[in-house]
């Protein structure tokens, strides 16, 4: 703990009012609910909880993700257990969904075993992070992001604040410290992402019940179980509300929401709001304590956590602000400067914060903030007949940091904690690629445009598909005329051509039709070759060698 810091002991969940009719209650426009300032103790030290001291006093991103660039996103915990693919712990109440028919197959129908029973059967006894993260550095990646709690409310460490956790239920082993250790041990990068912001809301269908079928109309497990029922049975103890949350689905646009609800306040429950927001931040803040990331993670879509609006629905306060400055005080305070960063998706640009772009590229080059580019192999939790393809790993790396942002990948984690031997391959050969091209990437910055290329049907400029990498980007194709460009740390121009030419091929950059100085040498990267190259009027022209190397994107150094 920090300067004898301790943090408070978990408080118990207030009363809440009686449930209320379905869809029953408007909730507040968040604009007219003012902030709340909360009042739990954070780290002393000169970050104190507002925007304002924290970017007054940030010294600004930390170098080390620059030069790090790539990495890997460790979306791992028990909703694997289900091979569906992402947000099963709540899909598995919705029937009509795979999950929903997974889990009927795997476990039963939810009315009879619901996912507090998937995670008292989830035990990844594959799992060997350090082994994984030995591949991870093979791959050339520098630095993780790993998941410490998802949507499911789960955390994935010896939690102080949740009791459902993966020391006291599931596997009985503490995933974040290994983690961590692995990490560490590897002299890499890690920060701890969390998600559990969204959770009170996300569960709502847990407290539903089928509406056709032979389980229509009995109730899934989160509205019928309470703490008395787990008496003499393997969940004594852990009250079913610290996981699923409390029924809300009294507010309009909850109860069934597609996605996530647009905006509101949980008006009438507020003591409950307040317990909540307390126990989200006390979460992350137990993780900043005891493994010291080198950065935290929150995701969302809103401004911030609980803002109030769209992910941020249900609360109005300034927790996040001091979770940040508990976290810059804390880093302060252990390794004598802050070269740590919080990262908040969407957020706008401000010192102190970095954001993530999730599975698609901004439309072109961005400089206003730092960020991370984020996307997962086939889904963000395991699912079969994923495509690997380490060209497509290459292309969307690019794609990244061409645009001058970094990159980290997810490759799903199977439930017994494996990766797939295509994930295993895609990463080997992905290392082979950076030890050959990777002075093109590590420190590197954005040039003066992204890129080039002939432009597609619609007029506008090629790029990878978006998305998760499966089959449609393995199987995509450029032509030997689209480029991606960086900027080295020697302040070399490095062009990739997005698809393999052949020896003897001329390609033509117009983009250095008039360089800004003269060129005097292409370097082809991963070949001991001479490269002829001649600036036309209309180009730069390279010719390729005869002898090509065995990787299918190619890379030039360019001075």
């Amino acid at each position: 703990m920090v300067q004898g810091q301790t943090l408070p002991a978990p408080a118990p969940m207030p009363e809440v009012r009686a449930t209320q009719p379905e869809n029953s209650i408007t909730m507040q426009d968040p604009a007219t609910f003012a902030e709340v300032k909360m009042d739990f103790p954070i780290a002393a030290g000169p970050f104190e909880p507002t925007w304002e001291s924290i970017a007054k006093n940030y010294p600004g991103t930390p170098a080390w993700l620059r030069e790090a660039k790539f990495g890997i996103w460790v979306h791992f915990g028990p909703q694997a257990e289900g091979r569906s693919g992402d947000w099963y712990a709540r899909k598995i109440y919705q029937p009509g969904t795979t999950a929903y028919a997974n889990h009927v197959r795997d476990f039963g129908p939810p009315s009879q075993t619901g996912y507090m029973d998937v995670l008292h059967a989830w035990n990844p006894t594959k799992l060997d992070p350090a082994g994984l993260v030995k591949l991870y550095d093979e791959a050339g990646a520098k630095f993780l992001i790993v998941q410490g709690v998802h949507h499911d409310n789960f955390d994935n460490w010896n939690s102080k604040y949740q009791p459902w956790n993966s020391v006291n239920v599931g596997p009985h082993r503490d995933l974040l410290g290994e983690w961590s250790k692995a990490a560490h041990g590897a002299h890499m990068r890690f920060g701890v992402a969390f998600h559990h912001e969204y959770t009170w809301w996300w569960y709502q269908p847990a407290f539903g019940s089928d509406t056709t079928g032979p389980d229509a109309g009995k109730p899934y497990d989160a509205a019928r179980l309470t703490l008395a029922d787990g008496k003499g049975k393997w969940w004594e103890g852990l009250d079913p509300r610290l996981l699923y949350g409390i029924d809300l689905r009294a507010y309009k646009d909850v109860a069934n929401v597609q996605y996530r609800p647009e905006k509101g306040i949980f008006q009438d429950h507020l003591d409950y709001a307040h317990w909540y927001t307390t126990r989200w931040s006390l979460r992350i803040m137990d993780v900043i304590h005891k493994y010291d990331p080198d950065f935290i993670y929150t995701d969302g879509d809103s401004s911030g956590p609980f803002s109030g609006d769209k992910t941020g629905t249900g609360y109005k306060c300034d927790c996040v602000q001091r979770v940040i400055a508990d976290f810059y005080n804390h880093t302060l305070a252990t390794r004598g400067k802050v070269d740590t960063f919080s990262i908040i998706k969407f957020h706008h640009a401000a010192n102190g914060i970095v954001s993530t772009v999730e599975s698609k590229y901004p439309k072109d080059i961005k400089t206003d903030q730092d960020w991370i580019g984020e996307n997962a192999a086939g889904d963000w939790f395991y699912k079969p007949d994923i495509v690997y393809s380490s060209r497509a790993l290459e292309l969307y790396l690019l794609e990244e940091v061409s645009r001058d942002g970094s990159y980290a990948v997810n490759i799903p984690i199977s439930p017994e904690g494996a990766i797939d031997p295509g994930a295993a391959t895609m990463l080997r050969e992905m290392g082979v690629w950076m030890r050959i091209n990777g002075e093109a990437i590590y420190g590197s910055h954005a040039w003066k445009r992204f890129g080039e290329g002939p432009l597609d049907a619609n007029g506008k400029q090629r790029l990878l598909p978006t998305g998760a990498l499966n089959k449609p980007q393995a199987e995509y194709h450029f032509t030997t005329s689209d480029f991606r460009f960086t900027v080295g740390k020697d302040g070399s121009l490095y062009a990739f051509v997005l698809e393999k030419p052949k020896p003897g091929e001329i390609l033509k950059i117009t983009s250095l039709a008039s360089p800004d100085k003269p060129i005097t040498s292409v370097k082809l990267l991963g070949s001991s070759a001479t490269v002829a190259f001649k600036l036309a009027a209309d180009g730069l022209e390279i010719i390729m060698p005869q002898h090509l190397p065995e990787q299918d994107v190619l890379g030039f150094r360019i001075q």
